[in-house]
């Protein structure tokens, strides 16, 4: 039997999504929990990895059991094994040929950006933070100049392994609510620390140290070197993976749910 879940986490207390030697990966925590309910080892497999310090409001991940177990087991169940900071939020049944990675058809990144001139506290560590005050517009141009098929080499890390850099962006939005301001991004893949690339640039057109055209620019040149540093990835939301209809899998928190505190 084949199960997917949707979880969301807090990023801060773990190295990232995959497992690792010292059990300090999310999915450690919940290969752990699930084998509690399951009672044998359990293996995962996510829609995409995130990083040491990334979050997610929807991860969707699937794994294989040959036990019967009501789906409230692997929601409340497994939660009762879980750290804080992590949560199932749904469970169902899929198809055996339903793969949380391959399936996918989509994916949606949300990157938070505090902008004002004293650090955040009660975010601490949920957003980013820029001192200096940023011109949105320029942003919102600067954003839209990302929107369809790139090779997008200029904001890819030097250790991504795709086997290639052009991805096809259906959504990149900036938008203001008082001080902050949310980048939203949606393609089809996203390459190793891509959208925190394309926010450091957005950032420093948004400062006045380039036009909104230098975007153009770096999607030309291909070259890493030339973009804005890697931004922090205390901002960084995995929002939503998107899969074909016939999954009929739940949907992604709508905005106000998933960030009440800047819901416009």
């Amino acid at each position: 039997m084949r199960i997917a879940l949707g979880l969301e986490y807090d990023g801060r207390d773990f190295t990232g999504w995959q497992t690792q030697p010292a059990g300090t990966g999310i999915q450690d925590a919940l290969e752990a929990a699930l084998s509690r309910i399951a009672g044998t080892p359990v293996a995962t497999v996510c829609a995409g990895r995130t990083d040491s310090g990334v979050h997610a409001t929807q991860q969707v991940v699937h794994f294989d059991v040959d036990v019967q177990r009501p789906e409230s087991a692997w929601v409340r169940g497994v939660n009762t094994y879980l750290p804080d900071s992590v949560a199932v939020r749904w469970a169902t049944v899929v198809p055996e040929d339903f793969h949380a990675r391959f399936s996918a058809t989509g994916r949606a990144y949300r990157y938070l950006l505090l902008n004002r001139p004293q650090r955040p506290g009660l975010a601490r560590g949920r957003a980013g933070w820029f001192h200096h005050p940023l011109d949105e517009a320029a942003m919102v141009e600067a954003a839209a100049r990302i929107m369809g098929t790139h090779d997008f080499s200029a904001f890819r890390a030097a250790e991504c392994q795709a086997n290639s850099p052009v991805r096809t962006v259906t959504r990149a939005e900036v938008r203001r609510f008082g001080d902050w301001i949310v980048f939203d991004f949606a393609a089809n893949a996203f390459l190793h620390h891509m959208i925190r690339n394309l926010v450091g640039s957005l950032v420093y057109i948004g400062k006045g140290a380039h036009p909104p055209a230098w975007m153009d620019e770096l999607l030309a040149a291909r070259n890493r070197t030339l973009a804005a540093p890697t931004f922090a990835p205390d901002g960084l939301y995995l929002a939503g993976v998107d899969y074909p209809a016939g999954f009929a899998l739940p949907a992604a928190p709508v905005e106000g749910e998933a960030f009440p505190w800047i819901a416009p």
